[in-house]
């Protein structure tokens, strides 16, 4: 079930440190699975997350959406703590990276080119999966291993 909501994720909610604060905050982001394992989002250094993000790379993610119809907390969500790595354009990475990422968000083609655009990948260290009611997890980064057999 996690693996499914993290291949299907197209954003998701990241959670980060604000510097100026120091106080939680949230943002929604895009989100696609990196061909590794776990979440990728395609970020601009002119956002303040991604700016937080650099100073302090401790993160989450939060992925899973309720349904139109239902109690919101029956449907299932991922959530996952992490650190934030960055790939900067001008790295290989990126470039290998870029059609991955294209093939499953298109619409990202305006400005993936962009130099200010890096990609974040988050490495995971943890990771709760609520499934709905009485299916909660704990889970481990390699629970969300492409191609892991449950």
């Amino acid at each position: 079930m996690a693996q499914k909501l993290l291949q299907e994720a197209r954003f998701a909610a990241l959670g980060f440190t604000d510097p100026n604060s120091n106080s939680p905050m949230v943002t929604r982001i895009s989100c696609v699975p990196c061909p590794s394992g776990g979440p990728l989002s395609l970020v601009s250094d002119l956002s303040a997350h991604t700016q937080a993000l650099r100073r302090n790379p401790a993160c989450a993610f939060l992925i899973g959406e309720p349904k139109d119809k239902g109690d919101p907390l029956t449907h299932p969500r991922l959530s996952l703590q992490g650190t934030a790595e960055f790939i900067n354009h001008s790295d290989a990475d990126y470039q290998s990276l870029a059609p991955h990422y294209l093939g499953l968000y298109p619409k990202a083609k305006l400005y993936i080119g962009f130099t200010d655009f890096s990609f974040l990948r988050l490495k995971v260290r943890r990771g709760f999966l609520n499934g709905g009611f009485g299916k909660a997890f704990e889970l481990t980064p390699q629970d969300l291993a492409p191609n892991r057999q449950a």
